[in-house]
């Protein structure tokens, strides 16, 4: 499996085996060979066993995406961020030399920001959206390791912006006229 910024890979930068990152992998790879319920399973049994932020980050975004309640989806995605920030400096890079913690920041936002649109949440999903566009800097210097994955973002960024104009405003965040 390639590492990218976005995928889990199974050493560390020591070359070392990883042996919750080989689980987390084949959860994914369960999932995209279409056993979601499966692997959402296996998402939620391995959780508990965490202590890593790295690990629960990782985790959490991809337990995030195999989830059928919209409601799940977004507590994953809320739990992949709070153990983005608890991951201490170097962490990601001890895991594989080319990840940088900084940039999984847009991807974990723009999760959270179209968790949000799908619960009916559109004010959260805006501030997400904003929270993923102002980070989207640190995505420089991905092309080398994963190349098209800033492109990748930034049109998913695109078209949730186009989803949440569609929606209407609450009244709540309507000027007054």
């Amino acid at each position: 499996m390639e590492t990218t910024p976005d995928s889990p890979g199974d050493t560390a930068a020591d070359g070392a085996p990883d042996p919750v990152m080989d689980r987390v992998t084949a959860l994914v790879a369960l999932a995209q060979g279409g056993a979601r319920a499966e692997a959402a399973a296996g998402f939620a049994a391995l959780w508990p066993e965490l202590t890593d932020p790295f690990h629960r980050c990782v985790l959490a975004h991809y337990a995030a995406d195999v989830q059928e309640d919209p409601h799940a989806e977004l507590e994953w995605d809320r739990r992949a961020l709070a153990a983005a920030d608890e991951v201490p400096p170097g962490r990601a890079e001890s895991h594989h030399p080319a990840l940088r913690l900084a940039g999984f920041y847009p991807s974990l936002h723009l999760n959270l920001a179209e968790a949000y649109r799908k619960v009916g949440e559109p004010k959260l999903a805006r501030t997400h959206l904003t929270a993923a566009r102002e980070r989207l800097g640190a995505l420089a210097g991905t092309e080398e390791s994963a190349p098209g994955y800033a492109d990748t973002i930034r049109g998913a960024l695109d078209r949730l912006e186009e989803r949440l104009a569609a929606q209407p405003r609450s009244p709540e965040s309507r000027p007054f006229a």
